[in-house]
């Protein structure tokens, strides 16, 4: 659930309509995800977002899909499981292979570690002494063997 209301086209601003637009022309597909529709929220906010990803991905020394790439590898060290979820199908709709992420996999999760895979795959964390599976992020908020040393009170 969104901790934020999502804005569907029929009741979007014309601002915010104008932007849908665009995305859905650049981007040739009749839907606006739900990250642009919280952004909505904001108009400033959306456009600004958008017109920056659009500069991103422009044409320039790096091909599209090598852009996606660096997307996904991001997200993966920042844990974010939408991210990763948009930008994989986006470099797969680019051409990235099984092989491609795996390949992308190893060499971006080594900063995460333990938690990269985890994010990646949605894999659960399990507790050996409990057996009871929890969220790589929450192994790593509890200070588990392996993760990030737990950070001190201000």
């Amino acid at each position: 659930m969104s901790m934020v209301k999502l804005v569907e086209y029929a009741e979007a601003a014309p601002e915010v309509r104008a932007v849908y637009d665009d995305i859905m022309a650049t981007r040739g597909v009749d839907w606006i995800s739900n990250f642009f529709k919280a952004l909505a929220n904001d108009p400033p906010t959306l456009k600004r977002v958008w017109e920056n990803g659009k500069q991103v991905m422009a044409p320039g020394a790096l091909d599209p899909l090598t852009k996606e790439l660096l997307y996904v590898a991001v997200s993966v060290t920042n844990g974010c499981s939408y991210c990763l979820h948009s930008h994989t199908a986006a470099a797969r709709s680019k051409g990235m292979s099984n092989a491609m992420f795996a390949e992308l996999m190893r060499s971006s999760d080594w900063p995460t570690r333990p938690t990269g895979w985890p994010t990646a795959t949605r894999c659960r964390w399990t507790n050996a002494s409990s057996r009871r599976s929890e969220p790589a992020t929450a192994s790593r908020r509890r200070g588990r063997p392996g993760a990030s040393a737990p950070r001190a009170a201000a």
